[in-house]
C-alpha cells in the first residue's frame, strides 16, 4: 500500500469515525427529546408548570419548574438540568433562596430511557402522547414510608 492510499484511507477512518460519534450523540438526544416544550398539570395540591430546552449537543437538557397553590400562590422553583447520567435538581423559594448548600442539589441517578420513557432511581417521565406525559416522584415522609405523587402534564 502507497503512503499516498494509507493517508486517504487513514483520512477516511477519521471521517467514518466521527461521523458515527455524531450519530450516537444523535440518537441518544432524540431518545428523550420529547420532553421538550412547555408542560402544565396538577402536583402536590396544586399547579405544576415545566419547561425543557431542547437537548444540546451533548445531550443535556436544562429545566425549570414552578409550583403554586390553585389559589396563585407561588411555593418553588427548580432548576434542572438532565442527561444521560440522570438528573440534577435545585430548589429555590419564591424569592430565590436555595433549599440546598450553595454547592449542593438532588440527584436522580438515570437507569434507562427511550422514546417513551425515562426511568431514573426515585423519579420517572411517561410519554403518553405528544400533548400528555406523566411524571411519578417517590417521596419519602418523616416517618420513612415512601409514596408516589403522580403529576398528570399536558402540553402548552
Amino acid at each position: 500500500m502507497s503512503k499516498k492510499t494509507s493517508i486517504i484511507l487513514l483520512g477516511l477512518i477519521v471521517l467514518l469515525s466521527s461521523q458515527l460519534f455524531s450519530q450516537e450523540l444523535n440518537k441518544s438526544q432524540i431518545s428523550y427529546a420529547w420532553l421538550e416544550g412547555t408542560w402544565i398539570g396538577n402536583g402536590f395540591g396544586g399547579v405544576s408548570e415545566e419547561t425543557w430546552s431542547s437537548p444540546s449537543e451533548e445531550g443535556k437538557m436544562m429545566g425549570m419548574y414552578r409550583h403554586h397553590t390553585e389559589e396563585g400562590a407561588l411555593t418553588f422553583y427548580e432548576f434542572i438540568i438532565l442527561d444521560e447520567e440522570g438528573m440534577h435538581v435545585k430548589h429555590f423559594t419564591p424569592n430565590l433562596i436555595a433549599w440546598e448548600e450553595k454547592e449542593e442539589y438532588e440527584t436522580f441517578e438515570m437507569i434507562s430511557y427511550d422514546e417513551n420513557s425515562i426511568v431514573m432511581d426515585g423519579l420517572t417521565f411517561k410519554f403518553i402522547n405528544p400533548n400528555k406525559m406523566e411524571i411519578h416522584l417517590s417521596l419519602e415522609d418523616e416517618n420513612g414510608t415512601i409514596h408516589t405523587e403522580v403529576f398528570q402534564m399536558f402540553r402548552k
